[in-house]
């Protein structure tokens, strides 16, 4: 098979008849035009960037399955947030951070969830039990019943994620 990215004439047919309905499409799940336009522009830009089978016999099933991943991120997102907001809630006043530090913090957040999700539950799992909750090496295996090379094999892939992540 072989690969290339679409033309731009293939891509102006394929937004011409595709870009309402899948805007319809996501607004019916979505249930809010404005993310529903942004989410179908997001798509289509990522269809832009994309390298895909010279002949796409299924543009609509290619164009969803874009969309649905872009939806997924979408509500992580928002989850992310939320969850955030909720804590910030019940910081006493003087622990809230300013409007731009919320920002910072919040991009930062997400940007862990996206590096974080790229690992396999186990290794998520094993990073921030030592991460996050300060747990020794041994402590972890006898927590998870594994043993310690495996969270030592764990640990080091949740490290050279976030090498990637930085690069």
């Amino acid at each position: 098979m072989t690969v290339n990215v679409l033309d731009t004439q293939q891509i102006q047919w394929m937004y011409i008849h595709n870009h309402d309905w899948l805007f319809r499409w996501l607004k019916h799940r979505l249930n809010c035009d404005e993310t529903a336009a942004d989410l179908a522009q997001d798509t289509f830009v990522k269809l832009l960037r994309s390298p895909l089978p010279q002949q796409l016999k299924e543009p609509r099933a290619y164009i969803i399955t874009i969309a649905k991943g872009l939806m997924i991120n979408w509500y992580r997102r928002r989850s992310l947030e939320q969850s955030y907001l909720d804590l910030l809630v019940s910081l006493p006043e003087q622990l809230i951070p300013a409007p731009e530090q919320k920002l910072i913090i919040l991009e930062t957040l997400q940007e862990i969830d996206i590096m974080l999700s790229q690992l396999s539950i186990p290794v998520q799992t094993v990073f921030l039990l030592s991460q996050i909750e300060g747990m020794k090496y041994e402590d972890i295996a006898n927590h998870m019943n594994i043993s310690l090379s495996t969270v030592k094999r764990y640990m080091k892939q949740g490290f050279y994620q976030c090498l990637i992540a930085m690069a």
